[in-house]
């Protein structure tokens, strides 16, 4: 965590935005997965660390803008739970650290909650997106599990995003520690993959590097020769010559900071020729997604320009006919790039998508597109300096798409569909690296994992 000052001025930061009311943040709870005490790994919520820091289940919060009160709501160990799980710093001593003078039980929550309701007074809360929280919360404020997001506090959820969108020096080290993980994480597995071995084995690796970080995986790992599955997380195939492998993962460090790289390798460590075209051409289009990342540009339109490359590319390889400003109005480009071009990152791997993604991505001047493919794109608004981006063009081979659109005729004109078949073996390629927005451009953060063609192959022979 930071020192107390970070967060009390966060805090106070979103305060002087609203006139009244109480402004609502729950943490999260334990999950079972089986029976009440085998949990799932904890995951605190992001807002909840961003501005009250405490890495603890079952624990909410309040800022009282009228009495200009900052309230931590939580129970203390009892002996009982000490037996199982020894003795820690007090939810007091935690929330001080935080700069917050003030703790109470948590069954006082409801009372505080009841009593503003009765004086009509406003509670601003965001998007309730775990079901515990989300049914304690509506039955505590009287209306149904449906309903409850229906009152969610827009005014809250731009407020929080408007703060935790740009990152602080601070927060870029924390980011770059993360990174630090996936270093280990993507280069050993460059340099363990092998003919003969289990994709689990290598996904063993990989969490055990983050373990040994005492770190966390950010999300389930993605690795597997099946890579146009986009969030493929089974892991049973033995890999063999000829296999290309896509390696998406990241790690979560102390601080509740990520990362979020992919990698895309040849099993017998040399890419051959369709490998090298294919892998190229997404080379391209994220150093073009780089060179166009900067303030003021819409992440929308360096989508589109990424998307431009890759279809160009698909011209010089046969897959795409037709002129490439023809191609690119109908969409085409969709058909190989499924998903969004790259999401914020930050307290959370997808960072403030819980917020809403139409109210975070989106704007009054940026509105979502319906075309297939861009229409995946979680963030499309202009970039400001501080936003931290992650940059993960693709091109993926769908079969069950491909007999799809091939039966509807869909845009027969521009998808050579013959040529496309004899690629449907080929899996996917995605390259993925992490990017703050500076005031003149970007940087690349992290240390620099290999990503050219040499630069893989000559890291898998070592």
């Amino acid at each position: 965590m930071f020192s107390s000052t970070v967060y009390s001025k966060r805090r106070q930061l979103l305060k002087e935005k609203f006139d009244s009311g109480l402004l609502l943040f729950m943490g999260n709870t334990e999950t079972p997965m089986n029976y009440p005490h085998n949990w799932y790994q904890f995951r605190q919520d992001g807002s909840f660390l961003y501005f009250w820091s405490i890495d603890q289940a079952d624990l909410a919060a309040v800022i009282d803008v009228d009495s200009d009160e900052e309230i931590v709501f939580g129970d203390e160990r009892t002996v009982d739970a000490i037996i199982w799980m020894g003795q820690q710093a007090t939810i007091a001593e935690k929330a001080a650290a935080a700069g917050v003078r003030k703790t109470k039980p948590f069954g006082e929550l409801a009372a505080t909650l009841r009593n503003a309701q009765k004086q009509n007074r406003t509670i601003h809360f965001l998007p309730q997106y775990r079901a515990d929280n989300r049914a304690w919360l509506a039955h505590c404020l009287g209306t149904s599990y449906e309903k409850l997001n229906d009152g969610v506090s827009e005014q809250l959820v731009l407020a929080v995003a408007s703060q935790r969108m740009f990152k602080s020096d601070e927060e870029l080290a924390e980011i770059e520690k993360a990174l630090d993980v996936a270093y280990e994480m993507h280069t050993a597995v460059m340099q363990e993959m092998a003919p003969g071995k289990k994709e689990y084995q290598l996904k063993g690796l990989v969490e055990g590097i983050v373990a040994s970080h005492n770190a966390k995986i950010a999300f389930p790992v993605i690795l597997s020769k099946n890579g146009q599955i986009l969030h493929n997380t089974t892991h049973l195939n033995t890999l063999q010559n000829g296999d290309l492998v896509v390696h998406d993962s990241g790690a979560v460090v102390a601080s509740g900071y990520c990362s979020d790289i992919s990698r895309t390798l040849p099993v017998s460590g040399k890419f051959d020729s369709r490998q090298r075209d294919i892998y190229s051409i997404v080379l391209n289009a994220q150093q073009r997604a780089f060179e166009a990342s900067k303030p003021g540009v819409r992440f929308q339109s360096v989508h589109l320009l990424a998307c431009r490359e890759i279809v160009s590319g698909l011209q010089d390889l046969g897959l795409v006919n037709g002129s490439l400003d023809d191609a690119m109005e109908t969409g085409v480009f969709g058909f190989f790039m499924q998903c969004g071009l790259g999401h914020q990152m930050g307290l959370d791997v997808h960072d403030l998508e819980g917020l809403g993604e139409n109210l975070i991505g989106y704007d009054a001047t940026t509105k979502r597109s319906n075309v297939f493919g861009l229409s995946a794109l979680r963030f499309g608004r202009e970039l400001k300096t501080g936003h931290v981006m992650t940059v993960e063009p693709g091109i993926y081979f769908i079969p069950d798409l491909f007999d799809l659109w091939k039966k509807e005729q869909r845009l027969n004109d521009f998808i050579n569909y013959d040529a496309v078949e004899k690629w449907l073996d080929f899996g996917g390629v995605r390259i993925e690296d992490n990017v703050v927005i500076t005031e003149d451009g970007n940087r690349i953060l992290g240390k620099h994992i290999p990503r050219s063609i040499d630069e893989v192959e000559a890291t898998m022979a070592g």
